[in-house]
């Protein structure tokens, strides 16, 4: 299989999480007076599940090329104020793709805590 277009190096992975924990790590640090997570662990199979679910749902739904949006997320109750994310259906590809509300948004768990950084 080649290797998909938009896969970059680990090297500029690093920079990416670098910035990001260096010009927004440290504010949500000052702002929630402890260390949030900054990373989440799926499982291919789990994900994969999720897509084709997306994607069985879509296909019902007359929507012939769906996507997956990712949105930041915090919980806030009595077991968590940490980040998470969920992924939402979209009814199309690329940025100004309309949500999909009648298909159900996927969230599994509390990321790491401490975080693992990217270092390579």
């Amino acid at each position: 299989m080649a290797k998909p277009d938009k896969c970059i190096t680990p090297q500029d992975a690093e920079k990416l999480f670098t910035h990001w924990s260096n010009t927004r790590g440290e504010g949500i640090r000052a702002h929630i007076g402890e260390q949030d997570t900054c990373e989440f662990t799926l499982s291919i199979s789990e994900l994969r599940e999720y897509l084709d679910y997306v994607e069985s749902e879509s296909k019902d739904q007359g929507i012939s090329n769906p996507g997956v949006r990712l949105y930041f997320g915090a919980y806030n109750d009595d077991k968590s104020k940490k980040a998470t994310f969920f992924l939402a259906p979209t009814m199309g590809e690329g940025k100004d793709a309309e949500n999909n509300y009648k298909t159900d948004p996927w969230n599994i768990q509390h990321g790491g805590i401490p975080p693992k950084t990217y270092q390579p």
